[in-house]
């Protein structure tokens, strides 16, 4: 097991090279728009795409990586994720777009994601929070490198010269970590940190017919949706409180705000993971989802104000991200390792679930009302929603399966 720690780096390192498709997604949206003649909601239909391909197919793929391994599979998908933008550097039509750097983008960048977590997840029995934590940071952190580089290009060259060379790049990246991706131990059991846990190795046909998979499926699905407004929106909704172009320390509030938001939805994963290996899941859930909710309501109130706009983004994205090493550890710890990878394959379907609502909707309710301030309210009053289900059902459920196993 001591090689464990290798193969962290290197599932950090594709995780960090599949983030700039998602998360600078929103710095594409005004030159695509223009250059297509569409609606914003038509636009957000590619991030929905790319999310939902990410995760509704997840299941297949985690049974595809624990049949043929992790390097083949990951190889596969650092390879799709940079041939999705290449191509898209050459579509002419919005259904181009969609094809490519939706649904291509989706399938490379969803065979890494649930791959690399299921993966760390059984390299990592004692540490589970931490570990998820830490490949999810790549994932959330990793576009701190890209955000100005990718903007400085965008307005020297055009987003298709951006896709391209961008493209080539994580793709390498990808692929060559992914080479020294190897199958965890199968005799490296370990004990789950919390010492209250009994979980049994149960694969799907089991999980799925169980209330708590239901449950954190819905939980899940609405910390999604809250996460993913912010992402696919933050540059329209930053233009509409008329500070994306104002100056905060010197640089334009919009780019200053993605860059500090990379970094905090980073650093919470395996924060919050590690936090979640001392207390417990569902009471670290009440505090993050909870925190965030506070956060929300703090920048919606501040939203005119540029520094306070960047300031508190980071703030809200530093209660959202942990969903990443929350969600993935809960379900092992209560199911087992044995599944993890295929398990966590259909859980995280519900990342594309919130994709939808976050995406498209969120971008038709505020073409509906003229104002993002419902659109705020109602992923705020998930984020306490969510805080409260996990302390108040979650709990009380898992604790009754662990009697019952």
């Amino acid at each position: 097991m001591k090689n464990r720690w290798t193969q962290l780096v290197l599932g950090l390192t594709c995780m960090m090279a599949i983030s700039s498709p998602q998360y600078i997604w929103t710095l594409f949206t005004p030159a695509m728009g223009q250059a297509f003649g569409v609606k914003l909601s038509q636009l957000q239909i590619t991030f929905s795409l790319l999310i939902v391909f990410q995760t509704f197919l997840s299941p297949f793929q985690g049974w595809l990586i624990e049949r043929f391994g992790p390097r083949l599979l990951l190889s596969i998908g650092g390879a799709l994720t940079g041939l999705s933008w290449i191509l898209a550097s050459r579509a002419t039509h919005l259904t181009d777009l969609y094809l490519t750097y939706g649904l291509l983008g989706g399938i490379g960048t969803g065979v890494i994601y649930v791959g690399i977590v299921g993966h760390m997840v059984q390299w990592f029995p004692d540490r589970r929070g931490f570990a998820t934590g830490m490949v999810a940071a790549g994932y959330g952190i990793g576009a701190v490198l890209t955000t100005y580089p990718i903007k400085d290009d965008l307005a020297a060259s055009g987003y298709q010269h951006t896709l391209l060379w961008f493209g080539a790049l994580f793709g390498c990246v990808a692929l060559l970590a992914a080479q020294g991706m190897r199958r965890a131990p199968g005799s490296g059991s370990g004990s789950v940190v919390d010492s209250s846990v009994a979980a049994r190795d149960v694969g799907p046909s089991v999980v799925l017919r169980t209330p708590i998979f239901w449950l954190m499926f819905l939980m899940f699905t609405m910390m999604s949706t809250s996460g993913l407004m912010v992402i696919s929106q933050m540059g329209t909704f930053a233009k509409d409180f008329g500070v994306a172009s104002a100056l905060v320390w010197g640089t334009t509030a919009l780019p200053l705000a993605l860059l500090l938001d990379r970094v905090t939805n980073g650093l919470t994963r395996p924060f919050f993971g590690w936090v979640s290996d001392r207390i417990g899941r569902e009471q670290t859930m009440l505090l993050a989802f909870g925190f965030e909710g506070v956060a929300m309501t703090l920048w919606l109130l501040n939203r005119s104000d540029p520094l306070l706009f960047v300031v508190l983004s980071g703030v809200a994205f530093f209660g959202w991200g942990e969903i990443f090493s929350l969600f993935p550890a809960t379900l092992t710890d209560t199911f087992g390792k044995l599944h993890a990878t295929t398990n966590y394959g259909f859980l995280y379907m519900a990342q594309g679930i919130g994709s939808i609502f976050g995406g498209p909707l969120a971008a038709a309710l505020h073409e509906r009302t003229g104002t993002w301030v419902v659109v705020f309210s109602v992923v705020i009053g998930l984020n306490f929603l969510t805080a409260l289900l996990a302390i108040a059902v979650l709990k009380p459920l898992r604790a009754k399966y662990r009697l019952a196993a």
